[in-house]
């Protein structure tokens, strides 16, 4: 990932009903969700959401695609993983017992769901 693409995708999360959607639809991974469901969750209107799931694409932190007469909305993982490694790419120098602890407590499963809320 470059410079540009990671501000692209720092700015789109830094929104608090974004934020909120990404998220969500990490935690549904690999299912996807149609953008109403996404909008309940949030409690946002439907069109509201729409934009912000543009926006969420456009920096490629999440997938679209057409089912039907929907459009199902999923977490693009390899987009976030970019995003990190362009973050720690030169984490603590290369002295991996420095920066160890900060990637030791991701997990790929919430303890909760008040964690994804936070």
């Amino acid at each position: 990932m470059d410079k540009k693409r990671a501000i692209e995708s720092l700015s789109a999360l830094a929104q608090e009903t974004r934020l909120a959607a990404f998220r969500y639809l990490v935690s549904c991974c690999p299912d996807g969700k149609n953008a109403g469901e996404v909008a309940r969750r949030c409690k946002v209107p439907h069109n509201t959401m729409s934009t912000h799931l543009a926006i969420l694409e456009r920096a490629g932190l999440i997938d679209s695609e057409k089912q039907g007469r929907e459009v199902i909305y999923s977490a693009d993982i390899g987009g976030l993983r970019g995003l990190v490694e362009f973050l720690a790419n030169d984490c603590c120098g290369g002295r991996p017992e420095i920066c160890g602890p900060v990637f030791g407590g991701a997990t790929c499963a919430p303890k909760s769901r008040k964690t994804l809320e936070r």
